[in-house]
């Protein structure tokens, strides 16, 4: 579960057909077919068998197939799950629940898809997504992350929670002018909360899309922030975004190789029969041991998806 590579999200609108045929083909971990903030009220029903046709017809690759539904506060929640599950659930990964306020909401989710499953014949489990976007969310994130054996990911949504909690913010993902004039950083409660949440159950994290199409310099600095902070991944909301994401997200060449000098003088020191393990003049404790270890695992993991 929480070893599935997501370093990246690509949404992409379920009423939009073109755009579903090329996400499939992108440089996404992930592939999320959109039916919520994406698609018009109006064209919502409809596009649900763009959902589906997308799982029946399209080879997404190594990429994991994710569709979010509608929120549970909408008429749209129940029919999103039941039309496209019943009849596409052994071909996708994940579903994505937005706005999460609390462990109900996911567990709703989680009583549907094994009322499916188990209807269809399904055998192949699906998973979930929960984004962590209002205030409610926020204050009840613990009890969220511990909602579900299905929930694999969390996932911080900054522009909703910014309504939601009644910050100004221009433009989603990016810093603004109350960021310049705050005293520290706005966001470092809620995304070290998400984050600290997801981790102590096992649990993916990603954090936000950044809105600036045309801001690369702005995105992986936002992405490494994201990534400084203990997330697993990020949201995108378009194809060029993915690059730079990608490679915040995944070790660098001199982080791979310090992984592999820590193992090595692991291994080196169990052969000697030494209990201390020390490298280049300084102990290595069990933390780094494996901190190097979840790193070659991630290395791993990216070397398949970029073969693949």
């Amino acid at each position: 579960m929480t070893g599935r590579l997501e370093r990246s999200h690509l949404y992409v609108p379920a009423s939009d057909w073109a755009m579903i045929q090329k996400a499939a083909r992108s440089a996404a971990d992930a592939v999320v077919i959109d039916l919520e903030d994406a698609v018009a009220p109006e064209e919502k029903a409809a596009s649900r068998a763009n959902v589906i046709r997308a799982f029946r017809e399209l080879d997404f690759g190594l990429r994991l197939r994710v569709y979010r539904i509608n929120g549970l506060d909408t008429p749209y929640a129940y029919r999103d799950l039941v039309d496209v599950l019943e009849a596409v659930g052994d071909r996708l990964d994940l579903v994505m629940l937005p706005k999460a306020n609390a462990a109900r909401d996911v567990q709703f989710v989680e009583t549907l898809i094994s009322q499916i499953e188990a209807a269809q014949g399904f055998t192949r489990p699906i998973g979930i997504e929960a984004q962590i976007e209002t205030a409610a969310g926020v204050l009840n994130v613990r009890e969220v992350a511990q909602s579900s054996p299905r929930l694999e990911t969390l996932i911080f949504g900054s522009g909703d929670f910014a309504a939601s909690a009644g910050m100004p913010l221009e433009n989603i993902g990016e810093r603004g002018a109350y960021d310049q004039e705050y005293p520290g950083d706005r966001w470092h409660h809620v995304m070290q909360s998400v984050v600290l949440a997801a981790r102590a159950n096992g649990l993916r994290c990603l954090d936000g899309p950044y809105s600036g199409l045309n801001a690369p310099e702005g995105l992986t600095r936002a992405a490494r922030n994201a990534r400084g902070l203990g997330f697993s991944g990020k949201q995108c909301i378009h194809p060029k975004q993915l690059e730079a994401v990608n490679a915040v997200f995944s070790p660098s060449p001199a982080e791979v190789a310090h992984a592999e000098s820590v193992c090595a003088a692991l291994d080196e020191a169990r052969r000697s029969g030494r209990g201390a393990v020390s490298l280049n003049g300084r102990m290595v404790d069990a933390a780094n041991i494996r901190m190097a270890q979840d790193t070659l695992e991630r290395h791993r993991h990216v070397q398949v998806r970029e073969q693949g």
